[in-house]
């Protein structure tokens, strides 16, 4: 399908040089002409009216008629009564043959954990929050601005945190990003600036996103193990590193919750060692068995630096995010986002402080809540009937949980063969060997996300494979 320009007369940038000995009708053809052979133009596209033209170029409107008149009998434009002039078909080089993906198999399932329920997203109240910011932005809010964000969301994101996560959240300090990605890489560089050398990261985790960014950032990254009690204190303390990267409220991706202890130890750990958590709020939004548990930056506002988005409570799309600052850092971050892109997109920022401040976000993640707990539910009573003897762990927040293959009951099973055999049965399932370090597939166990996967699905789709995990 051709692009077909709003408006009543497309741009097209043509170059007429006036000191030439070349006839000005002679070159408007050649531009023309080699605009469409070289495919700067399409087959179909519009070409502007001949006023228009003319007028930009600064030559009578009866040489662009001419033009566009000889053009047409060589078989470059086509002109209808009543229609603008376009480019005839066969007048563009055939583009070179590209190899196509094949599409993707329609899934009668798919697992794929930590993506939320993206159809759920709440156009509605999205639309009348974009709407009440920009009635009601001043027009000094359209420029470039503090590189921190704007001031109304740096306070409500602050106001929202003190009061639901119990962090020590200081406007001041509170810096506006684009997503957690970005983040990350601004929390490692600062870091990396301050004489920090090693970053230690969960292990299982997210080394894929956590390893390239810390490489990124002149860092180099060690793994930590992970036990039922959260990150291994123990462990860390043995690395040498200077800064740790973890998921205290529900640890991805296994789930577990860090113990009360273990958050104290991590604390005494950064003070001990003049070193720096990086806590990535992960899932803190959505539990089920009890309230959630409160920032561990609240506890040590001066060692933390607390990382959350809207990624999982919104959807990835928004990129929004902030950054909860220690002092001794707030500065070099600050000045790296703002060399790095002078600030988040201002009428988005503010339409999310509206949706905040309105009490809609608030009833957007109730509503989620329950979303994602009935298909939890789903989950847990699928594999009951199906495959009971398989063993869930993580349930009591977010929206993934994972699955323990009992390989002494089925010998020579393993993660790949079962994601393998279930993709064949349009099921996708996914391994927790590509969150290990190591890549091990043992102890064999599966990620199952359920957040962009309807109750029926769920069901149906653990039913398809029960007997590969059973």
């Amino acid at each position: 399908m051709p692009l077909e320009w709003s408006g009543l007369s497309p741009e097209l940038l043509l170059v007429i040089d006036r000191d030439s000995t070349e006839p000005l009708r002679s070159q408007l053809e050649r531009g023309v002409r080699d605009t469409i052979r070289s495919g700067r133009l399409q087959v179909g596209e519009r070409l502007p009216s001949s006023r228009e033209l003319a007028s930009a170029l600064g030559v009578s409107r009866g040489l662009v008629q001419d033009c566009y008149a000889q053009l047409q009998s060589e078989g470059y434009l086509v002109t209808r009564v009543g229609s603008a002039t376009r480019v005839a078909a066969g007048a563009c080089a055939p583009p070179a043959p590209q190899p196509r993906r094949p599409p993707a198999p329609r899934l009668l399932a798919d697992f794929q954990a930590g993506v939320p329920d993206l159809a759920a997203f709440p156009v509605a109240d999205w639309l009348w929050a974009m709407r009440e910011a920009v009635r009601a932005m001043p027009a000094s809010a359209l420029d470039y601005g503090d590189p921190r964000g704007h001031a109304l969301l740096r306070e409500v994101v602050a106001g929202y945190l003190r009061r639901v996560r119990a962090a020590a959240a200081d406007p001041e300090r509170t810096v506006i990003c684009s997503g957690y990605a970005q983040g990350l890489a601004l929390t490692l560089r600062a870091l990396a600036r301050s004489g920090v050398r090693t970053v230690a990261y969960e292990d299982p985790g997210s080394h894929a996103v956590i390893g390239p960014a810390a490489a990124a950032a002149g860092l180099t990254a060690v793994p930590v193990p992970v036990d039922e009690h959260g990150v291994d204190v123990t462990a860390l303390e043995a690395t040498g590193a200077r800064a740790v990267v973890v998921t205290p409220a529900h640890q991805w991706p296994t789930g577990v919750v860090l113990a009360p202890e273990r958050r104290l130890a991590l604390i005494e750990w950064a003070v001990r060692r003049d070193a720096v958590v990086v806590e990535d709020d992960y899932d803190a939004e959505f539990r089920y068995d009890r309230e959630p548990v409160g920032a561990l930056q609240g506890l040590a506002a001066d060692r933390v630096v607390a990382i959350g988005t809207v990624s999982k409570s919104l959807v990835p799309a928004l990129r929004i995010g902030w950054l909860l600052c220690p002092p001794a850092l707030v500065d070099a971050i600050v000045a790296d986002k703002h060399l790095s892109d002078r600030g988040s997109p201002t009428l988005d920022q503010l339409a999310l402080a509206r949706l905040i401040e309105s009490g809609r976000f608030d009833r957007h993640l109730r509503r989620m809540r329950g979303v994602y707990g009935a298909r939890c539910e789903a989950l847990k009573a699928a594999l009951a009937a199906h495959a009971p003897a398989i063993r869930l762990s993580g349930l009591a927040a977010g929206f993934h949980a994972v699955a323990h293959l009992d390989a002494a009951a089925r010998p020579g099973v393993t993660e790949h063969s079962v994601i393998a055999a279930a993709r064949g049965r349009a099921v996708g399932l996914y391994g927790m060997s590509a969150f290990r370090s190591t890549g091990a597939q043992s102890p064999a166990q599966l990620v199952l996300g359920f957040g962009n996967v309807n109750e029926r699905a769920v069901t149906e789709g653990i039913a398809a494979v029960a007997d590969l995990l059973a």
